[in-house]
């Protein structure tokens, strides 16, 4: 999955609503939601994007629906496929 914040928003609302985002995807981890990883890019604005890596697709659907950056606006979610090649 990959999040990219919606044109106009502003860094400020991001990192207001990133606290709640932080307490909702560690919630969905620990409640064993098919989350393997996540995370903002560096380069070149952090707060501009983000991706996130799931067990399926469908976990990663239901992630997204009660997310604060998607429910309160800020960003937009893309859901990808992926044919990934697993070591060990």
């Amino acid at each position: 999955m990959l999040y990219t914040v919606r044109e106009g928003v502003d860094r400020s609302r991001i990192m207001e609503t990133f606290p709640r985002h932080k307490a909702y995807y560690e919630a969905f981890h620990a409640n064993g939601g098919g989350l393997v990883a996540l995370g903002a890019f560096q380069d070149p604005d952090p707060a501009a994007s983000s991706m996130g890596i799931f067990t399926s697709r469908q976990e990663a659907e239901r992630f997204v629906v009660d997310d604060p950056f998607v429910t309160e606006g800020l960003a937009e979610p893309r859901l990808l496929e992926w044919n990934a090649v697993r070591f060990g």
